[in-house]
């Protein structure tokens, strides 16, 4: 096999991971329900600490199987009672009724779990540390949703994640960093996908489900559903963004339907794909050409992400639609000025929108992202008629164009990633 092959193979395997709800409470639940197992008894006290990011993304949102609860709390205390490790980020799957009343309570209890700042980290940390009669035991994750890199017992390493130290997180952003979109689609076009198939296959199915749930029943402001009554839902790029945005309405709300990832985000899974398939299945292609498309769309937004970070100001609804803007262009073309010209044109058109956590808004966001991304790609498949070098910040081939808004999304957007936990703390 081509080597570069099979790095795209492994890249894929490490990142489409199914996820219960938004990844960000499902990791706290993950981290508390980890060192609950270590603890093996209930704690009198549960310590949150976390970076602004992850305070940010589970401020607003509804963690599942929780009956409606929301916030840093609520996710650890469900994760220590109901919470089951071994399941990852679907950690939350099982949670009875007698388990969400007991949570209910310890919720109630003042002072039963805190939350603190991290101070001097960016991006993706979480410590929940549980305690029981001086005993305490305190597990982390960090850079990864799914990856419990360490579990102390006052103080001294019970537990450390093998795969993570050995050639996990270090050796996966190794392999993103050879990522380029002609490489990638290269890929896409010769590779026989038969080791990531059943994952791009899961993706398919599972973001299919919940969009099909979130356009049937009521979840956060229905932007999918309002999106099918208020415009033409003949039109595919209508239903490409309906089905995107009803999957993260019901997410948001807390729907216990999982969904596959990207870039540790399920908002982001849902971009990439859902649209790709809907524009697939309306050219009558056939399965093997979408999962192939699937895999480009996958593949160019998490070669955006490696250059702006897991978590930032910067949303990811939009490196996400430039990866869909590029599954779109693949189905209709294998040109890879055509596919290239997509991703520029997307983010000239809505590069920087801003990040202000995970909420209902976020299926907003991805409509409006998905809306500049089909413009994308019609606006270089007629014509040419693209954004050019010296528009902006678009640069004079797609890998500068998409290295300098990660530069933006990473560095750029620091201060205001500051000023927008700033702000949400105050409300």
């Amino acid at each position: 096999m081509n080597d570069f092959y099979s790095i795209c193979d492994d890249i894929l395997i490490e990142e489409l991971k199914p996820a219960l709800g938004c990844t960000e409470p499902i990791a706290i639940a993950l981290a508390s329900s980890s060192a609950r197992r270590v603890l093996n008894k209930m704690p009198n006290h549960i310590h949150v600490l976390c970076s602004g990011n992850i305070i940010k993304n589970v401020k607003s949102v509804t963690v599942p199987n929780s009956g409606g609860l929301k916030g840093i709390e609520a996710a650890a205390i469900l994760g220590v009672v109901a919470g089951d490790p071994r399941l990852s980020l679907e950690v939350l799957s099982n949670v009875s009724d007698e388990e969400r009343e007991i949570t209910r309570k310890l919720l109630s209890e003042k002072g039963f779990c805190t939350v603190e700042l991290k101070e001097g980290v960016a991006g993706l940390y979480i410590s929940v540390s549980l305690e029981s009669d001086g005993d305490i035991v305190t597990a982390l994750i960090k850079d990864c949703h799914n990856e419990v890199s360490s579990i102390t017992r006052n103080g001294e390493v019970v537990e450390g994640n093998k795969a993570f130290e050995a050639d996990g997180s270090a050796d996966i952003e190794n392999k993103k960093a050879l990522l380029t979109v002609e490489k990638i689609v290269d890929y896409a076009i010769n590779a026989d996908l038969k080791n990531v198939y059943q994952a791009l296959k899961d993706q398919w199915v599972l973001n299919e489900n919940i969009a099909k749930e979130g356009l049937t029943d009521s979840y956060g402001a229905e932007v999918g559903k309002t999106l099918l009554k208020y415009y033409d839902k003949s039109d595919v790029r209508i239903r490409a963004r309906a089905k995107a945005a009803a999957g993260s309405d019901a997410r948001m709300s807390g729907c216990p339907l999982p969904v596959v990832i990207n870039s540790g985000s399920g908002n982001q899974g849902l971009t990439v794909s859902l649209p790709v398939i809907e524009f697939g299945q309306d050219l009558n292609k056939s399965e093997d050409e979408i999962i192939r498309a699937l895999a480009v769309s996958n593949l160019v937004a998490i070669h955006q992400k490696k250059y702006i970070g897991p978590l930032s100001a910067y949303c990811g609804a939009v490196s996400a639609a430039a990866g869909a803007s590029a599954g779109i262009a693949f189905l209709y073309t294998h040109d890879i000025g055509t596919i290239s010209n997509s991703i520029s044109n997307t983010l000239a058109s809505v590069g920087g929108i801003v990040c202000d956590g995970a909420k209902a808004s976020c299926a907003a966001k991805i409509s409006s992202a998905l809306d500049a991304a089909i413009m994308g790609f019609e606006l270089t498949d007629d014509n040419n008629k693209s954004f050019h070098s010296g528009d902006g910040l678009v640069k004079d081939n797609v890998e500068k164009t998409i290295e300098t808004f990660g530069k933006v999304g990473k560095d750029g957007m620091r201060e205001t990633d500051i000023e927008i936990l700033h702000l949400m703390m105050d409300a």
